[in-house]
Order: C-alpha cells, then structure tokens, then sequence
C-alpha cells in the first residue's frame, strides 16, 4: 500500500515514515502543501495523511483542491488543530478522518486500515434517480438541466443514496458512509441533512425523491409530484 505523508515537522514526518514502512507501507514524504498537492494528484497512492498547518498551501487548501479536482483517495488529517470548528471544516471539505497531535502510533495505524477498506467502494462514473443526475468525479449535480449546488456533507449524503436508491438506508449507515468513523455526536444529524437536501433538489422542483420511513430510515426513489 502507498502512502502520501505531507507534513512539514521534519523529525515528525520521518518518525511515522519509519513506522509505516516498518508494518509494510511504501511512503512518499513531502514537507509543503504544494509539493504535496503535487503529490496527491499523481493518483499513485492509496491513502494520504494530511497536515493542517503547512507552508505554501495549507492542508485545507489541498483537500479542496483534491476534491474539485475529482481526487477521492481517502484524507486522514493529522494535526495540532484540536477545535471542533476545525475538525467540521476538514470534514466538509471532504477529509475522511481526523487525527490530532500529539497520537498514538497504533491509532494511527488503525485508522488507516479503516479507511483502506473502504477504499474499496468503487465509484461509479455517473449517477441517476429519474431526473436527478451526480457526478462524483466532477462533483455536481442537475435536476433536468438545473445544476444544484450542495456542500460536501450534502453531497456525500446524496452520493451515498443514490448509489443504493431503491434500498432502505438507515441514520446509522449514512453516519458511517459520510461522516468520520469515530463519529460520536448524534444521530440525528443525517435528519438535518435530509432536509436541507430535499429543500435543495426536491422543493424548487415539485418533487419528493427521499422517502422517509419512520424508524428505519430513508429511501431514494424516482421522484413523485410533491
């Protein structure tokens, strides 16, 4: 498995090098933001482990740039930014999980075979419910001939629907598909979401594609008149 290391503490980065290459992984270390972006978008690796803090381009600005490129090889952000207004901005720009300074080297390790698995969901090119139409690697989407835009939390509630319309999918598995892993807020943050979704791709349009069954969860459908 390959890794992208970007993080400018020197002694730091060559510690976990070490480490990872000890349990088998082949890392490529960069020190900067634009060397790492650089990186990143060789698409030659599995995973990359991000810092937040870096010269030239910051952490956030890489992950950003990652994602409107269609980069979507897993982001694990390692930091000194402990506030949770951090970690939400890391998340919605569409890092996968968030580790802070100082950690555990076992931890970190866990993490990353976490987010190797999942790696395995491939995405598909194109996604389409009757007239709703997402595309992962451009990161838009249409109703007709309408663009919609959607934040990246809402998009990656969308996307995970989409790719299982016609399924109940419950709170839980959207949690666990979209949010980070370790996730321990509550659950019914995905209702927030739902809605903010269905006032965005349904309401302007007099449709109703996410059906709500109580209790279990939610289901994406061909829309019907609301």
């Amino acid at each position: 498995m390959h890794v992208l290391l970007v993080e400018d503490e020197v002694p730091l980065a060559e510690m976990v090098r070490r480490g990872l290459a000890a349990e088998g992984y082949a890392v490529q270390v960069t020190h900067d933001g634009v060397a790492g972006l650089a990186a990143a978008s060789s698409g030659r690796h599995d995973v990359v482990v991000l810092d937040i803090m870096l010269p030239g381009l910051s952490g956030y600005r890489v992950l950003e740039r990652m994602r409107a490129a269609g980069n979507w090889t897993p982001v694990l952000m390692l930091t000194a930014k402990d506030g949770e207004y951090d970690e939400a901005d890391a998340f919605d720009l569409g890092a996968d999980d968030y580790l802070v300074k100082p950690f555990s080297f076992v931890v970190l390790l866990a993490r990353l075979r976490s987010l190797l698995r999942r790696r395995g969901d491939a995405r598909p090119s194109v996604l389409q419910v009757g007239t709703l139409r997402l595309d992962p690697a451009r990161h838009r989407v249409f109703r007709d001939d309408t663009e919609i835009t959607l934040t990246p939390r809402e998009f990656g509630v969308l996307e995970h629907l989409m790719r299982r319309a016609g399924e109940v999918v419950t709170k839980t598995d959207i949690l666990r598909a979209v949010w980070d892993a370790h996730y321990e807020g509550e659950v019914n943050v995905v209702e927030v979401y739902v809605g903010y979704l269905r006032r965005k791709i349904d309401a302007p349009f007099g449709t109703a594609s996410i059906e709500t069954l109580r209790g279990v969860g939610y289901r994406m459908a061909d829309p019907t008149p609301a």
